[in-house]
């Protein structure tokens, strides 16, 4: 299983070729694709303030994208959601915080292009 960033998840749904081709070959290879909860927040706030566009409405954008093969919707977890807090050391982004924490409590790879978590070194990041 592998997590992906909010714009990971909206570049891999849309085949934009911003995704890398190395976290495309991580998304291929993987039997699971995790998408926190909280990215369907961000990507309906993204679309509110005219940042993204998408070719439908966003609630049916994000139902469809969550029902391609290998999607599967994680809530926050209590225990990654006090760790988000814990991160004494890590930048103050909540959203960043939630995926940190989701992928170091499932020990599993987060697929993201942030240059600050790649910088932060205490996750497995993959781009």
């Amino acid at each position: 299983m592998i997590l992906l960033d909010t714009h990971a998840w909206l570049w891999y749904a849309t085949e934009s070729p911003k995704l890398s081709q190395l976290a495309l070959r991580a998304i291929q290879q993987t039997q699971h694709i995790a998408i926190l909860s909280v990215s369907c927040w961000e990507i309906a706030m993204q679309v509110e303030k005219k940042r993204i566009g998408l070719d439908r409405d966003v609630e049916e954008w994000i139902i469809l994208a969550l029902q391609q093969p290998k999607i599967m919707l994680l809530s926050l977890d209590p225990k990654a959601a006090v760790l988000a807090a814990r991160l004494s050391d890590f930048h103050g982004d909540p959203l960043d915080r939630f995926l940190v924490a989701t992928s170091l409590t499932y020990n599993i790879p987060l697929i993201t292009k942030d240059e600050l978590i790649h910088k932060w070194g205490k996750v497995d990041v993959i781009w």
